[in-house]
């Protein structure tokens, strides 16, 4: 036990966190076969099977819960320990970065961010995760990713504001009752599309609670990706922030107009773990994230037309 290899840690943390010796091989960029001997090794090291194998992958025994905090975080000062004592070199790196994104954040920020990636790190990878708002934390302080979009502040993590966002209300640009001004009588009166509140878009929905007041809800949807599809042949409304609304009349027969009552802007942060403070690497992932956001929006803005 004196002498671990730490290649088998990150195996055993990268195993745990892929749940999948496949993919746990191709995170590591070995075969499955060196996978499975170092988790022969791993289970041999800790006398515990650690994994068993289920329909979906692999699930970590009791002992594996037990062991994976402490791994990953000690896996992760090592990793910034080193990166921070090498000179990081983005042009020729190709080291993978990931980051969790909502749909929105998939939709109006991922380009952005692949483009300015592509211009400074081209060899670099970034791997997506589907952004879990209760789940952030954990996920930073595990090095499960390396940054996360987000709006809810979350505790115990640094985090840089990109954009203050607004909702509007987005509507078939041939709607046939409302034209370019939307009032309250109007907007309660038609039939609307509510994307599910575990995205962590629940304001508006607080906001007419308060009045007294709700909407007529006729489609209910996951995510606010689907809704260039649906609205344009319905006279279905949605409620969504202002800069994918943007994006989504850019695809042709949309139009946003403004709420007819007053609903609070809202932050969108980049946030990281403060271990990542000592890694060149991933102070230069977040500062490129940074910097793509906010010159992204400005051109954006100065680009996009709207009817709002």
């Amino acid at each position: 036990m004196s002498h671990i290899d730490l290649n088998l840690i990150r195996t055993f943390v990268t195993l745990y966190e892929a749940r999948s010796v496949t993919l746990a091989a191709e995170r590591l960029f070995v075969t499955q076969p060196s996978v499975s001997y170092g988790l022969a090794r791993l289970r041999e090291l800790f006398d515990d099977a650690l994994f068993s194998r289920t329909r979906d992958g692999i699930q970590p025994t009791f002992v594996a819960e037990q062991l994976y905090p402490s791994l990953r975080e000690s896996l992760t000062c090592i990793e910034n320990a080193v990166q921070g004592c090498r000179h990081f070199d983005p042009a020729s790196t190709e080291r993978r970065f990931r980051i969790a994104l909502s749909d929105l954040g998939e939709i109006g920020f991922l380009p952005l961010i692949l483009a300015r990636l592509n211009q400074g790190a081209p060899l670099a990878e970034v791997e997506v995760l589907p952004l879990q708002v209760d789940q952030v934390g954990e996920w930073l302080a595990s090095g499960k990713v390396d940054a996360a979009i987000c709006r809810q502040p979350v505790p115990g993590i640094r985090s840089r504001v990109l954009i203050h966002e607004r909702y509007v209300c987005l509507l078939s640009s041939s709607h046939p009752r409302i034209d370019q001004q939307l009032s309250l009588e109007q907007f309660l009166a038609e039939r609307h599309v509510a994307v599910t509140r575990t995205t962590g878009h629940g304001n508006v929905e607080d906001v007419l609670k308060s009045m007294g007041v709700e909407r007529r809800i006729s489609l209910h949807v996951p995510h606010f990706s689907v809704l260039s599809k649906v609205i344009p042949s319905t006279d279905l409304l949605a409620v969504l922030p202002a800069q994918i609304a943007r994006l989504f009349i850019h695809e042709g027969d949309l139009k946003m107009l403004e709420l007819p009552f007053p609903v609070a802007e809202f932050a969108v942060s980049l946030n990281w773990h403060p271990n990542s403070d000592s890694s060149a690497a991933l102070r230069w992932f977040c500062d490129t994230i940074t910097d793509a956001i906010i010159s992204g929006q400005d051109l954006s803005a100065n680009q996009v037309p709207t009817t709002a």
